[in-house]
């Protein structure tokens, strides 16, 4: 899960009195690696809020950021992809963290990992295991912040659970598919409107309308970092509503927390 380049298996831990500077790809996380980190750590975000992981371009002063960074943690999102040997190459000594290591991806490249709690738990080992590799001295409280987050997630993971654990309808149709660890974490189903990046065709599009009509679908969920353009000419046609729920908020736990209320509210009623 912890990779050096061009010798950074060999890197010093940090000195006691600095923080670690950790550049991470997407914002949420940002928030796993404060959660573990707390004041030791000072985070940088590439892809910043408002900008989609699939199409981000780095600019030439965050590069310059990553000559600086103790950390580089990704998450292999699809700009990852194209641009990882460029981030690597921009400083040797910098850690490299793989937060999808471990981890078996839906469908083999399904980048959307930080969505799922159990597997943001594996996640944040990753993270622990890189911080304490950089910084040996703080082990204790790094430790500490893990286990405190480690249990905000099993409480997260059994409120999801409850929460739509009696829903009359397990269909939800979205116009990016981001939630499909989630849904198949709890039971759902996932019907994206968006397949690998490309939005429908007509034929397309008039499939999703007879089978959201058939099923008696009447939100579709949408993300505020893209165009909503094919959802909101779905939802006319379905006499319907466009949801905005965001996979990249900020604070990841109370936007679970929220993201998981809305479903059960549109779950319910459909």
């Amino acid at each position: 899960a912890l990779t050096g380049c061009g010798g950074a298996a060999t890197q010093a831990p940090a000195e006691s009195a600095g923080v670690l500077n950790v550049v991470v790809s997407i914002v949420p996380q940002q928030y796993f690696v404060e959660r573990i980190g707390g004041g030791r750590v000072d985070v940088t975000v590439m892809v910043p809020p408002g900008f989609s992981p699939a199409t981000y371009e780095p600019k030439p002063e965050q590069l310059q950021t990553l000559s600086e960074a103790d950390a580089y943690v990704r998450i292999r999102v699809p700009f990852e992809e194209v641009w990882m040997e460029r981030i690597a190459s921009a400083n040797e000594d910098m850690l490299i963290m793989d937060e999808a290591e471990g981890i078996k991806r839906i469908g083999g490249k399904d980048p959307h990992l930080w969505l799922s709690p159990q597997l943001v738990k594996v996640q944040a080992q990753t993270i622990y295991n890189g911080l304490v590799e950089l910084d040996p001295d703080h082990e204790v409280g790094y430790k500490a912040n893990l286990e405190t987050f480690l249990a905000d997630l099993d409480e997260l993971d059994a409120d999801i659970e409850e929460t739509l654990s009696h829903l009359e309808s397990h269909k939800f149709l979205v116009f990016h598919p981001a939630w499909s660890y989630f849904a198949r974490d709890y039971g759902l189903e996932q019907i994206p409107v968006q397949i690998e990046g490309s939005d429908p065709s007509a034929a397309e599009m008039a499939d999703l309308i007879q089978m959201a009509k058939e099923n008696n679908i009447r939100v579709i969920f949408a993300q505020p970092e893209l165009s909503t353009a094919s959802a909101k000419a779905i939802a006319e046609e379905i006499g319907g509503e466009v949801l905005l729920i965001s996979p990249l908020a900020p604070d990841w736990l109370d936007n679970l927390y929220r993201v998981t209320d809305t479903f059960a509210e549109v779950l319910v009623e459909q």
